[in-house]
């Protein structure tokens, strides 16, 4: 494909076929997606798309994605060889055309030398106009091939009549413009490089273990189920889990969190990390389309694909431009023959018509915006799974987190031990109960015994009291541990400060209890979700760009508004059930459009009704299949990291189509008035297609605002 027009017509051939819904190709990516209603043999799409003269190739998902920075590189070798044998033979006649007389040899020689030019390096634009002729239509290639061979065909004619001639004109017409496609093709592929790169980080072999041998394999050669053994600095092959062994993996390629994530036995591992210090023996859980690595290419390749809405105007301009500029081109030389002036000159401003109008730039001004965005948007760790994304993110008023999971990293810790005992064996004898109960709180209470390298008994006597808390023996003392109403049913009579200190806790939004032993309250223990430690940088972000904020929670209003306090949240939703969390998304968008964030399977449905749904990359599976916008660690300032880059995707877009529109409408009245010569067009022409990419590939130097 060479210009938007080509794009257009192979959408509209696609979905003229049975059982296709909708198509949307991708000009500057090469590729097409289909999204089909019933069962379509690709045959049939294939052999469509090849009746108006284009080629075809399916793309299962299963496979290894097209690689086509390989071809964009392939095609820039091609067109620079191209190149160089234009500008060596074109050259010459220029020099010939400027400075020698105009005699019958120089004439001649002029056309010898352009026409290797025109008819070989000029055939890859003649074949595809030739192709766009058979079949009714017209494309870039045919105003270029048009306006070469006037001026070639013209020339010849006036070689054997005595008139002026202008080979080098057609010379540097297909010189210039192969300059063009060159650095375009350049340019492409520097485009394309985000999946292409994606790809390249998945590991090629794996130290398979069979009967207790290890021996390297394929990756293709893996299998759910098999174990496999992954040494310090190597690549994690695919999706599994740690079945043995204790180690930090390096996850920052799939979430962009630049910690090492420890992990020990249960812990999921994730094709193409990189383990970092111990060994580990991993479970296969998923090989090829089924990984995660795979999943993220494939939303970034539909990212990619898709259109975004203002593109559309774009297309349908597209559509009719191609045959309103051959009949102007058509026109301004009728008129200016009309008027009295020399066939040379009303031929020449007529081709300069052709070539200045070419709609290449117009084709390539979304479609690049799009693929650096989306894919630079990868590699820090933001997928946006639909152009529309980019459009809609600039209208968002107010942005609603779920707090748990999200704004929290949704799991409980021992926040606060106040005792007057020696702290060491007040947490000995409460952990040892706690961490025996099997209750998420006790796990917290002992995990934080852990983290302070104190070790802990096995109690005997243990009873659990649901809803309450927990007792035991320990060490010959009787432990309790839990609310004030179980400890004073155990005869443990709480001092006053003990019950003050536990109230001001709890006003803190955290969860405390009170604990004691041999009849003694001996102390306030509490845990708390942790708020994440980016979520008030997020919010402050967020604001500066004047955006509301808001938060909504199961929570008691006293946590809530507590933790809100903490992170700077404007308003809160507290003790909210889950199915009501739509609800308020459906009400605050009376306000306004609203982006929703969240991560657990109850968010799904507001993720959904949100006008721009954020799904965290930690959470359920159903909650990033419903949200817009992939965020794929828990850090939450990716949130306004995600919307600044789709603003500045968008804007992008805006910029490149602002700049083809005007370039269009500004040099065409300039060469129908004789005031751009076919040569200028051309390298005007040329630049403007590798400026609107160059533009487009400046998103790849965003950087997130925390680094």
């Amino acid at each position: 494909m060479t210009c938007a027009t080509c794009a257009v017509r192979i959408e509209r051939i696609l979905e003229r076929q049975d059982g296709v819904d909708s198509a949307a190709v991708n000009l500057a990516g090469g590729s097409a997606m289909v999204h089909i209603s019933q069962p379509v043999e690709t045959e049939a799409l294939v052999e469509a798309v090849s009746r108006i003269g284009y080629s075809l190739t399916p793309h299962d998902v299963g496979d290894p994605p097209r690689d086509m920075v390989d071809h964009y590189h392939d095609d820039e070798a091609t067109q620079w060889r191209r190149f160089w044998i234009a500008a060596g033979l074109t050259l010459p006649a220029m020099l010939l055309a400027m400075f020698a007389t105009d005699v019958g040899p120089v004439r001649v020689l002029q056309g010898l030398l352009v026409t290797p030019v025109v008819i070989w390096v000029g055939w890859q634009f003649h074949r595809v106009a030739f192709k766009q002729a058979r079949n009714g239509a017209a494309n870039m290639d045919t105003l270029i091939s048009l306006g070469s061979l006037s001026a070639y065909i013209y020339s010849i004619w006036a070689l054997f009549a005595g008139e002026p001639i202008f080979f080098e004109t057609a010379g540097v017409i297909i010189t210039l413009i192969t300059l063009g496609r060159a650095f375009e093709a350049r340019a492409k592929g520097r485009a394309s490089e985000a999946v292409h790169r994606l790809v390249a980080l998945g590991a090629k072999e794996a130290r398979l273990l069979v009967d207790g041998e290890t021996s390297m394999v394929a990756i293709d050669q893996i299998g759910k189920g098999d174990l496999l053994l992954v040494l310090p600095g190597e690549k994690v092959p695919t999706d599994g889990e740690v079945i043995e062994g204790f180690s930090s993996v390096d996850e920052s390629m799939l979430t962009g969190e630049s910690v090492p994530i420890d992990k020990a036995e249960g812990d999921p591992l994730f094709g193409a990390t990189v383990n970092q210090s111990g060994q580990l023996l991993m479970r296969v859980n998923a090989v090829g389309s089924d990984t995660a690595l795979a999943e993220i290419v494939r939303m970034v390749e539909e990212a990619q694909a898709s259109k975004a809405p203002i593109q559309r105007l774009a297309d349908r301009i597209a559509a009719v431009f191609v045959p309103v500029v051959i009949l102007i081109a058509i026109t301004t030389t009728a008129i200016w023959l009309a008027t009295g002036n020399e066939l040379d000159i009303a031929l020449q401003t007529g081709v300069a018509v052709l070539i200045i109008a070419c709609p290449c730039a117009l084709g390539l001004a979304t479609p690049t915006a799009i693929m650096v965005g989306s894919g630079r948007g990868a590699e820090i760790g933001i997928l946006f799974k639909r152009a529309e994304v980019f459009e809609q993110a600039r209208h968002i008023d107010t942005v609603l987190f779920d707090k748990t999971g999200t704004l929290t990293t949704g799991q409980m810790s021992l926040s606060d031990v106040i005792t007057e005992e020696d702290e060491n064996l007040f947490l000995h004898l409460i952990a040892s109960v706690e961490a025996a109960s099997g209750h998420p709180l006790g796990k917290a209470v002992a995990l934080g015994a852990d983290e302070r390298n104190i070790e802990y008994s096995r109690p005997q006597n243990l009873e659990t009291h649901p809803g309450m808390g927990v007792t035991g023996l320990v060490d010959q003392h009787a432990v309790a541990v839990g609310t004030r109403q179980l400890l004073e049913s155990r005869g443990f009579l709480p001092d006053p400060e003990l019950i003050a200190e536990m109230g001001r806790l709890e006003g803190e939004g955290k969860t405390a209890f009170l604990a004691g032993w041999d009849g003694v309250v001996k102390g306030v223990i509490a845990v708390s979700d942790q708020v994440r430690p980016e979520a008030a940088e997020a919010v402050a972000r967020l604001k500066s760009h004047g955006l509301r904020t808001a938060m909504v929670t199961g929570d008691n209003r006293r946590t809530a508004d507590q933790i809100a306090t903490t992170i700077g949240i404007d308003s809160v939703h507290a003790e909210v059930l889950p199915g009501e969390k739509a609800d308020i998304v459906i009400a605050a968008r009376e306000h306004g459009p609203i982006a929703f964030v969240g991560d657990g399977i109850n968010d799904a449905p507001a993720l959904t009704y949100a006008d721009l749904g954020m799904a965290v990359g930690t959470g359920t599976d159903v909650a990033l299949e419903a949200g817009e916008v992939v965020l794929l660690s828990g850090d939450p300032r990716l949130v306004p990291a995600g919307i600044e880059l789709a603003e500045s995707t968008f804007r992008t877009i805006r910029q490149n189509l602002f700049w083809a529109f005007a370039y269009n409408t500004a040099a065409i009245p300039l060469a129908a008035l004789g005031f751009l010569s076919p040569m200028i067009a051309a390298g005007a022409m040329a630049l403007s297609s590798v400026s609107v990419v160059l533009n487009a590939l400046r998103l790849r130097r965003f950087t997130p605002f925390w680094l």
